[in-house]
């Protein structure tokens, strides 16, 4: 379940993100998107991203068989958006984003951390052509993460409290408050990513 009510984002203008601005992975509005992981997924890392309006964003299906665990991100009539895989020989575990055309590519890296987990997303943004860098920040002793850029939030994320989907599937529901503009697919993929390397830990 949903534990706090999200707070206000400021809106990014121009868009942020390496998708090209489009309604198919942004938001005029400040949106609260629900990644909720599928239970007993043959590859174990199938999501579905909507917004707690009921609004479907995209999708993740992991491939049960591929040397870099590699998740294909699609729009809602199954269109590639990126495949996001590991990067191998990296024991902080990172992620490279690909897109079909090369042109919307973004890398996730992962940074040693005593206490939490700690990434940047790394993009070239599409609307102005500026090198962009964000931070993740975690700490899922207190079911949170942050993602900001320049101190300035872009994302707030929270994992939802144990419940019987996640004793007996191993599966979790995140959810996460996305400012306006911003590309969310890219970020639904940052926090998958952190998924990830949490389940790395244990």
């Amino acid at each position: 379940m949903f534990q706090s009510p999200p707070v206000l984002l400021a809106p990014f203008n121009p868009p942020l993100g390496p998708q090209p601005a489009s309604y198919r992975v942004y938001c005029p509005e400040q949106v609260t998107l629900v990644l909720r992981e599928k239970v007993f997924s043959f590859s174990g890392d199938d999501f579905l991203i909507q917004s707690t309006e009921g609004m479907s964003v995209c999708k993740c299906k992991g491939k049960a068989i591929s040397l870099h665990a590699k998740k294909r991100f699609t729009d809602m009539q199954d269109n590639e958006i990126f495949t996001l895989s590991n990067k191998l020989m990296n024991v902080l575990m990172s992620f490279r984003g690909e897109s079909p055309d090369g042109q919307a590519d973004f890398e996730i890296r992962g940074h040693f951390q005593v206490i939490g987990s700690r990434s940047t997303v790394h993009f070239r943004n599409a609307a102005d052509g500026q090198q962009i860098e964000l931070e993740v920040k975690g700490n899922w002793i207190e079911r949170k993460a942050q993602i900001t850029l320049n101190g300035r939030p872009v994302a707030m994320i929270q994992r939802s409290f144990m419940n019987a989907r996640q004793v007996f599937g191993n599966a979790q529901t995140y959810y996460v408050t996305v400012a306006a503009n911003v590309d969310l697919s890219m970020i639904a993929a940052a926090c998958i990513a952190l998924d990830d390397r949490e389940k790395g830990k244990r």
